[in-house]
C-alpha cells in the first residue's frame, strides 16, 4: 500500500476530515490533499515533506519513522548501476611508449644555453647598478612638500538599526515551527530535526508559532529565554528589538 493511501485510510479510521488534520497538524489542506495522492512536489522538498509525514503520521497513530523509510526507499533516489564493461572499452587500443635513452647532446646544448643568458643578466645588471650610483652621486633636486589631501565629508550620516530583532531557536528534539515578520511574510515554516538550530533577524517585529514549545529554546537579542511553553503545547510567540522577553 502506498504511504498517500495508509495516511488516508488511517484519516478516515480516525474519523477526521482534512480540515481536521490541517487544523491539528498546521499543514495546509492542500498539502494533505497532495500526500494522500502521493504527490509531494508541492512540500517544497525531501525535508518538508518527511517533516511533513511525520506530524501526519503522529497525529494518526502512525508509525512515523516507518513511514520515513517508506518515503526514503520510494522517492529517496535511485543511483545509476555503471558496469565495468561501459567504464573501460576493449577496443581502445593502449599505447606503450618505448624507452628512450637520454639525449646527452641536447642536454649539453641547453645547459650551454642556460649559462649564456646568467651571464648576460650579470653583465647587464652590473651596468645599471654603475649608472643608478652616477644618478646618485648628482646634485639632489629638492622636492616641493606634498600637500595633504582634502578631508571628504560624509554625505550621509551612517545611523545604526535601533529596530532590528534577532532570534535563535534550538530545537531539543523534533517540532514544527512557523516564522513570520512584521508584515506577515514567512521566513520559515517546516520541521526542525533535533540538534538543528536557526536564526533570523527582522524589522520591528518576529512572529514565531511552535508546534511543541517545550522541543524548542529561544535566544532574543542575545538573551537566553528557554523554552516558550510546556512540552507538547503550541504557543504563539512575538518577540520585538530589545525586548528580552515574549510579547
Amino acid at each position: 500500500m502506498s504511504i498517500g493511501a495508509i495516511l488516508a485510510e488511517a484519516r478516515q479510521r480516525a474519523g477526521l476530515s482534512v480540515a481536521e488534520l490541517s487544523e491539528r497538524t498546521r499543514i495546509r489542506e492542500s498539502v494533505i490533499n497532495a500526500v494522500e495522492r502521493d504527490d509531494y512536489s508541492v512540500c517544497g522538498g525531501d525535508f518538508y515533506a518527511r517533516g511533513h509525514l511525520r506530524s501526519m503520521a503522529k497525529e494518526l497513530n502512525l508509525d512515523p519513522d516507518a513511514l520515513v523509510r517508506q518515503y526514503n526507499d520510494s522517492y529517496g533516489g535511485l543511483q545509476v548501476q555503471v558496469r565495468a564493461s561501459e567504464m573501460f572499452k576493449g577496443d581502445t587500443p593502449i599505447k606503450l611508449y618505448e624507452r628512450r635513452t637520454p639525449n646527452w647532446t641536447m642536454a649539453m646544448a641547453i645547459a650551454l644555453g642556460i649559462a649564456m643568458v646568467f651571464g648576460l643578466v650579470r653583465i647587464m645588471g652590473s651596468q645599471s647598478s654603475q649608472t643608478q650610483t652616477a644618478a646618485k652621486a648628482g646634485a639632489a633636486i629638492p622636492k616641493a612638500p606634498a600637500k595633504p589631501a582634502p578631508a571628504v565629508p560624509l554625505t550621509r550620516p551612517v545611523t545604526a538599526v535601533a529596530d532590528l530583532v534577532t532570534v535563535k531557536i534550538s530545537a531539543t528534539s523534533a517540532a514544527w515551527v512557523n516564522v513570520r515578520d512584521v508584515k506577515g511574510k514567512i521566513l520559515y515554516q517546516g520541521m526542525m530535526a533535533s540538534g538543528d538550530s536557526e536564526t533570523f533577524k527582522a524589522r520591528k517585529k518576529i512572529k514565531m508559532t511552535f508546534g511543541d514549545a517545550g522541543a524548542m529554546r529561544v535566544v532574543v537579542n542575545g538573551k537566553d529565554l528557554g523554552a516558550p511553553g510546556r512540552s507538547g503545547q503550541m504557543v504563539r510567540r512575538t518577540y520585538g528589538p530589545g525586548v528580552p522577553r515574549p510579547r
